[in-house]
């Protein structure tokens, strides 16, 4: 009895090794993503490089061209478009364009991310690019600019086509790019509205996102269907501080991708915080820079720097050093002069960008002289 005794304390002090049960989040979509802005983290991927036709997500490319287009002083909000015959021709989803009508770009954009409107982004597309097909030029010269590998675009809507196709990584990408230009936040979180008020062609928006009503933090981005793609949905949510993309493609109903994306951000969310560790804000160095209107530079990021912690896990950690490029005047406030590499546990796990915190000018041969005499006068220079 002793020797079976003792053969039962040697067996339950050898230590039994349970493998994690793997993540089962969105278990219905052929591939989904989950990552967090501003360190670029992924927090949940599967089968995330595969190519899948992305139904109407694809307008969130066109949406990043016309963004940029309009902050670099192509067009204006407020600047009325005239629709063509082709845009109005567009099946699908629609504002009901006609030809010939005159509609503000901002409404535009409303048809677009509220109710996903074809014929909108094919006007806005024909008002960027002349025609939707040089404007699909730009949209695939976007693909490379991002480096994204298994996107090709043949259409700035998103219809099922031969060769149309993206992945959920790729869709990510260029979320992640789009959601930096904040003003899309302020059309993508509508959840209804009406075009034309108070005229017989007045439409009544309502979002073909529900998640930006029923999800806390919700506030964007792009759904989109087709019997090609399925169920599709790129989703961003932010709470304390925090935004997290989402997508998921090829579910097998709306209430599956809501349902599922809705789990992929509770999880990310529950599970994960953000340490700020400098501001865009923060003087990070100073230098001195020959021939420059002022005598110290003070160099900052060109965004915030954060570092992403799961919860309840011991941090790491954190520093940076920075390197500056051979710094020439005339310098503009947010032109790069050089990097800063963020590190954890003397780990590089990112660089970022970093500028000057003003326009710095060339100084002329006076502003040079009462500087050298400012450095006689304090002893710098010596005879």
């Amino acid at each position: 009895m002793k020797k079976i005794i003792l053969i039962l304390i040697c067996f339950l002090m050898i230590p039994i090794h349970v493998d994690a049960a793997p993540l089962e989040l969105a278990p219905n979509a052929k591939s989904a993503i989950m990552l967090e802005t501003t360190t670029g983290e992924i927090l949940f991927e599967n089968n995330v490089d595969e190519k899948y036709a992305p139904a109407s997500m694809t307008k969130m490319m066109s949406l990043l061209l016309f963004m940029e287009y309009i902050e670099d002083g192509g067009m204006r909000l407020d600047e009325m478009v005239n629709v063509s015959e082709n845009a109005s021709g567009m099946g699908g989803s629609q504002i009901f364009l006609k030809t010939g009508e005159q509609m503000s770009v901002s409404d535009l954009l409303k048809g677009i991310t509220i109710a996903s409107a074809n014929d909108a982004t094919v006007a806005l597309a024909e008002r960027v690019a002349g025609t939707e097909e040089a404007f699909v030029s730009m949209m695939n010269e976007k693909v490379k600019e991002l480096n994204l590998k298994n996107t090709n675009f043949k259409n700035v809507h998103g219809l099922d086509e031969a060769n149309h196709y993206s992945s959920a990584y790729d869709m990510a990408m260029i979320a992640k790019e789009l959601v930096s230009h904040e003003k899309i936040l302020e059309f993508s979180s509508i959840y209804e509205d009406y075009l034309r008020k108070d005229t017989k062609e007045q439409v009544w928006l309502v979002n073909t996102n529900k998640l930006v009503r029923f999800y806390q933090g919700a506030d964007g981005l792009k759904t989109g269907y087709t019997s090609e793609a399925g169920y599709c949905l790129t989703a961003t949510a932010k709470k304390n501080g925090m935004r997290l993309i989402t997508v998921v493609m090829g579910e097998i109903d709306s209430s599956t991708r809501n349902s599922e994306t809705m789990k992929l951000l509770d999880y990310g969310f529950d599970q994960y915080e953000l340490e700020t560790l400098l501001t865009k804000d923060s003087v990070i160095g100073k230098t001195r820079i020959s021939k420059s209107t002022k005598e110290n530079i003070e160099i900052v990021p060109t965004q915030d720097v954060t570092l992403l912690h799961k919860k309840g896990e011991k941090k790491k950690n954190s520093s940076y050093e920075l390197e500056l490029n051979n710094i020439v005047v005339p310098i503009k406030k947010g032109e790069k002069v050089g990097i800063l590499k963020i590190m954890e546990d003397n780990n590089v796990i990112r660089e970022i960008d970093v500028s000057v915190n003003e326009d710095i000018k060339k100084a002329n041969i006076f502003e040079l002289y009462i500087r050298y005499l400012g450095d006689v006068i304090r002893g710098d220079i010596k005879f």
